[in-house]
């Protein structure tokens, strides 16, 4: 019976959202720190109405959280957030555009959210 235990208290839905998540987030907490203080960073992404930064870039706080939390340590909301996270960006890359895509907003945006397309 102890074979069968998992190390994490992840559901199986979870478990999948979590490989997902480290397949497509290929940023490290640091450089996204680093890009996020960058103005390309500040320069793309929707600010909603009272917020001081863009969606992006308060997803990219998060995810710098949750790439730095154990996994067993992973609460719902971390793993509700991986999961549009993960939606975000195969929905982003999807829409490549055509030619050198280094230094455009397209490749910013992904960054805020933690993928760097040149990777």
């Amino acid at each position: 019976m102890e074979g069968l235990i998992m190390a994490t208290s992840l559901s199986e839905k979870q478990e999948e959202i979590y490989e997902e998540f480290y397949d497509l987030v290929n940023m490290q907490p640091k450089e996204i720190e680093d890009w996020l203080e960058t103005d390309e960073s500040k320069s793309v992404g929707q600010t909603k109405e009272g917020d001081d930064e863009s969606v992006g870039r308060q997803s990219a706080r998060k995810i710098i959280e949750i790439k730095r939390t154990n996994k067993s340590d992973l609460s719902d909301e971390q793993v509700d957030h991986m999961q549009k996270v993960c939606g975000y960006i195969k929905r982003h890359v999807a829409q490549e555009p055509d030619g050198d895509v280094s230094g455009t907003d397209w490749s910013y945006s992904l960054k805020n959210w933690g993928h760097d397309p040149s990777k």
